[in-house]
């Protein structure tokens, strides 16, 4: 003997009438439904079918539960209709007992107000069931008006316009906000209830709403002999109307620009801040050096201002500029940290003239190129160290080479920036020689290029052995002191560097 699998009923909202506010749950139930079931009036026309139209497809069993008369055309209505929602059920047990899930469709949620709530309790204890909920009228009316419901600790109350007109009145009066639902002929006695509470002014009347036919209205114009059952009124929030007309009420402020020098680290995203990361996506505009604009994700919200690294002086004045004359907020970008050879200087040195006094300068901290390519090889930097530059092209050589011989004179560690370039080519063999006077041919030097970057190269040299010919504009050099170790671990074939904290 074949058992058949009792099948499951489904209550589906379908929202206030957009098909496009269906949900995704809802649309992918009635699409895989055997029987789909929906009410209709005498017409047979279905506003939940025409809602799920474009979800259904072809071959589906479909029920229309067809609604016999009207409020307005028999005494005993609730008497008539509770045997029609009867003997309905009975016809979708039919289906669930052949195994078949049925969907019933509901405008809004199947709960509020819903049709489908009549059949949820015939069935429900009988069969599994599940209940989608659904966008309802009051929200999708809200939606369109484009004013809160409620805000802080307002109230809402829904009523039904069926209520007596006095205990509308009364309900109408004592609260903040309302939504007042099946107006149709109740729409009289509903707009007379709102004027008696003294709320009518605050009304709106809101028809098919998201529908191609929607139609919103200060309710006191409203024509009672046009008015259908799909309608409702609302009572907005008082306490965002008189805030909102508060804020169009004061005066305008103008925006008070500032420039944030920030380090966006020595490669991606991976490598910023959230302090930086924050400030990026704050800012108005961004200015910098092209290769570094290009990690920022693009954001049409924001102007892009980008230029040559020969120009930093040219480069903060713009920023100073656009924060003081056009109120911008303005992020001024640089690789590794802001302060290390980098932008916040020039930033600051410019904003020292008399004419920026008064535009905010901050400067954000990024990681460094020394502390990424330090950390691909151990902790080279574990002691005193010093950071300079290679690059003659702001400060002569023979400065260079004092500092360099003195650093290497007091046995620090080196990090080493700018140590090439195309127009540079004799610096490094310089520097080396010149530290050799100082330090062991053994000497670890760490040679790390676009750490975190997708050219990344790290490796360990020895200080006889540093090849002038391997170092360009993005290496950075770190040049061991005479107590920086180089230790062979694994199979990693890159030595682990370290440099001990004690000092004999």
């Amino acid at each position: 003997m074949t058992t058949v699998d009792i099948g499951r009923l489904y209550g589906v909202g379908l929202g206030p009438g957009d098909p496009e506010l269906v949900t995704v749950k809802a649309a992918r139930l009635v699409a895989a439904a055997p029987v789909v079931a929906f009410h209709s009036a005498r017409h047979g026309r279905s506003i939940a079918r025409s809602i799920a139209a474009p979800y259904l497809r072809d071959g589906q069993i479909e029920e229309a539960l067809v609604y016999p008369v009207t409020t307005e055309e028999i005494g005993d209505y609730r008497a008539v209709i509770e045997e029609h929602y009867d003997a309905w059920a009975a016809r979708l047990a039919a289906h669930l007992d052949a195994g078949r899930d049925v969907v019933v469709l509901c405008e809004g949620d199947p709960l509020f107000y819903g049709s489908y709530m009549h059949m949820h309790k015939r069935l429900a204890h009988t069969y599994q069931t599940e209940v989608v909920p659904g966008v309802t009228s009051i929200a999708g009316a809200s939606a369109v008006l484009g004013r809160p419901l409620v805000e802080r600790d307002e109230i809402l109350t829904v009523l039904p316009g069926t209520l007596p007109a006095d205990i509308l009145a009364e309900r109408l009066a004592a609260t903040d906000s309302a939504a007042v639902m099946k107006l149709g002929r109740t729409f009289g006695t509903v707009r007379d209830a709102l004027e008696r509470a003294g709320r009518l002014q605050d009304a709106w009347y809101v028809e098919r709403a998201t529908t191609d036919r929607q139609r919103v209205a200060p309710l006191s114009t409203v024509d009672p002999a046009d008015v259908p059952y799909f309608s409702l009124a609302l009572l907005p929030s008082r306490v965002h109307e008189e805030t909102a007309s508060a804020l169009r009420a004061a005066p305008v402020a103008v925006a008070a620009g500032e420039v944030v020098v920030v380090g966006l680290g020595p490669a991606g995203r991976d490598w910023l801040t959230p302090e930086a990361l924050a400030a990026v996506e704050a800012a108005d505009d961004l200015v910098g050096y092209g290769p570094y604009l290009a990690r920022i994700p693009a954001n049409p919200r924001q102007r892009r201002h980008a230029s040559d690294n020969k120009v930093e002086a040219e480069r903060a004045e713009f920023a100073l500029a656009l924060a003081k004359d056009g109120g911008r907020r303005v992020a001024v970008v640089s690789s590794g940290d802001p302060g290390v050879f980098a932008m916040a200087a020039a930033v600051l040195e410019v904003a020292a003239e008399p004419r920026w006094k008064d535009v905010p300068v901050r400067v954000l901290p990024g990681l460094t190129a020394a502390q990424a390519v330090a950390s691909r090889v151990g902790a080279p930097l574990g002691h005193d160290f010093c950071v300079l530059s290679l690059s003659d092209r702001l400060k002569p050589w023979d400065v260079i080479a004092a500092r360099l011989d003195a650093a290497a004179g007091a046995d620090l560690v080196i990090a080493i920036y700018n140590p090439g370039s195309k127009s540079r080519t004799w610096q490094v063999e310089a520097a080396r020689d010149l530290l050799l006077r100082h330090r062991s041919p053994d000497t670890p030097v760490v040679l790390g290029r676009d750490v975190g970057g997708p050219g990344e190269r790290v490796r360990v040299v020895r200080l006889a052995d540093l090849d002038p010919s391997e170092v360009d504009m993005r290496t950075l050099l770190i040049v061991g002191s005479s107590q920086t170790r180089a230790v062979e671990r694994g199979d990693s074939g890159t030595p682990v560097v370290f440099t001990p904290r004690r000092y004999p």
